[in-house]
Order: structure tokens, then C-alpha cells, then sequence
């Protein structure tokens, strides 16, 4: 025996508002810098000096020659912060 989903307009209904709750909970999250602009250095915690072999020269976020796709402002490639990526 097998069971059939009826799909109703209640059901429709508590499907789009999952699917919207979810969304609402998920979008903070996705690309937030792109949301609200650059996180400012000082969010990110930016150093003008790296940390260890991490700097933001071999991060995947660094834009040459002095520029980072997620941190507003000047961005030196021996400087660091907590949001480096390996590039």
C-alpha cells in the first residue's frame, strides 16, 4: 500500500512558508557584505603584518595590487584578518 501526497492549498501554503522561513534565515548569512557593502577593517580585525604564512596575498579574497572582496579600504598583501581564506 501506498501512500499519496495531496498536495492542497494548506499544504502549498506551509511549503512556501517553510521555504520563506528558511530563505529569511539563510540570506543574513549569504554574501552579507554584498548586502550591507565591505565589512570595515576594524570588523574583520585587518593587521598591517601577516600571521605566519597567512597574509592577504595568498588569500582568495585579495584583489590586486591592494584591495579585498569582502574588507573596505586600502589592504596591504603583507597584512592579515580573521576572515583570510586560502587562495
Amino acid at each position: 500500500m501506498t501512500k499519496t501526497l495531496r498536495l492542497t492549498t494548506e499544504t502549498s501554503r506551509r511549503l512556501l512558508l517553510q521555504g520563506a522561513a528558511v530563505l529569511a534565515g539563510v540570506i543574513p548569512f549569504m554574501g552579507s557584505a554584498a548586502a550591507a557593502g565591505k565589512m570595515s577593517q576594524g570588523a574583520v580585525a585587518y593587521q598591517g603584518s601577516p600571521k605566519g604564512s597567512q597574509s592577504c596575498a595568498n588569500c582568495k579574497l585579495f584583489e590586486k595590487p591592494d584591495a579585498c572582496k569582502l574588507v573596505d579600504g586600502k589592504v596591504s598583501p603583507n597584512g592579515w584578518c580573521r576572515i583570510w581564506a586560502k587562495g
